[in-house]
């Protein structure tokens, strides 16, 4: 299969889930998740880069925004259960992300999904390891 009808694939069956109106995590889930459609298309790390520069992706992302802002399609807690995460951020990160959420007239939590569900530019993660290695643990003294 080559790289296009592997888009043309993943944006189809997207539409046709997208089309059903599950929940949105339910839709991440089957289409983005770890084992959906689009993980199964792109198993390497540079396919998927590679997908995420497409139109392709960008409708699939346009249509998961779309689910998250329907009211009627909340999650089935007992299909996804919920994960917490605890971020330990500097108070002027916290307090900008605090702004952001009231001007975007949501809460910080749905800012951060929002956030987290978007690219990131690997230069812009600091710290990477190597792969395969562990970062070296060390004690403060």
């Amino acid at each position: 299969m080559t790289t296009a009808e592997a888009a043309q694939q993943a944006r189809e069956t997207a539409a046709a889930l997208y089309s059903a109106k599950p929940d949105w995590v339910t839709f991440y889930r089957e289409v983005l998740g770890v084992h959906g459609l689009v993980r199964r298309l792109y198993p390497t790390a540079e396919e998927l880069a590679e997908f995420e520069k497409t139109d392709a992706y960008h409708e699939i992302q346009q249509m998961l925004a779309e689910l998250r802002r329907t009211k009627g399609t909340q999650p089935d807690e007992d299909a996804e259960p919920t994960r917490v995460i605890t971020v330990r951020m500097p108070k002027s990160l916290h307090e900008m992300l605090h702004e952001e959420a009231y001007t975007h007239r949501t809460s910080v939590n749905k800012l951060c999904i929002s956030k987290l569900l978007r690219i990131i530019d690997s230069q812009c993660v600091p710290g990477r390891p190597t792969p395969g290695k562990r970062p070296a643990v060390t004690q403060e003294q």
